[in-house]
């Protein structure tokens, strides 16, 4: 463990209170080690084992591996992310297709609607970078629909596949 780190960081409550102590410590343990990809995927791992299926867990290996450039686990994890967005909007059916602009305010900063509108951008991100354009652009489309205001780049980067596929863009 990095020198800098102290006890008082590893143990702060950083994630709100609803993630167990020991689990967050374990995250903020695989964030201080991050360039040591096995050491940090050990404590994501711990994370994981102490609190299993915890959103905010997902979330943490969904960015290290969004991060260190290895999209496919990066996408199984956007995907559960996706499936805890859903759930926090009341919505039981894991087709995030059926949402729809009465499923909730996509226009509010509410967590809810904010937090399934960027897992939704990421999976469909995810399925562009790794050559699955057709589905990548239907959830990126889908996010465009509900946020008419692009706040979070959809059609920005609906554009830039366009322009790759053109071949007037490097991936």
């Amino acid at each position: 463990m990095p020198a800098e780190v102290d006890e008082p960081w590893l143990d702060r409550r950083y994630y709100g209170g609803d993630l167990p102590a020991a689990a967050e410590r374990c995250l903020h343990l695989a964030a201080a080690v991050y360039a040591d990809a096995p050491a940090a995927e050990r404590h994501l791992a711990a994370a994981a084992a102490l609190a299993p299926g915890h959103r905010l867990v997902d979330l943490a290996h969904y960015k290290f591996h969004f991060y260190k450039a290895d999209l496919e686990p990066a996408l199984v994890y956007g995907r559960r992310m996706l499936a805890h967005a859903l759930a926090g909007l009341g919505v039981n059916d894991p087709d995030w297709r059926g949402v729809t602009p009465a499923t909730a305010d996509f226009r509010s900063l509410d967590a809810a609607p904010r937090f399934f509108l960027f897992a939704l951008t990421a999976v469909g991100y995810l399925l562009l970078r790794l050559g699955r354009r057709e589905e990548g652009r239907e959830a990126l489309e889908k996010v465009a629909s509900l946020d008419p205001d692009d706040r979070m780049g959809a059609r920005r980067l609906i554009a830039v596949a366009d322009r790759h596929e053109s071949g007037e863009e490097e991936p």
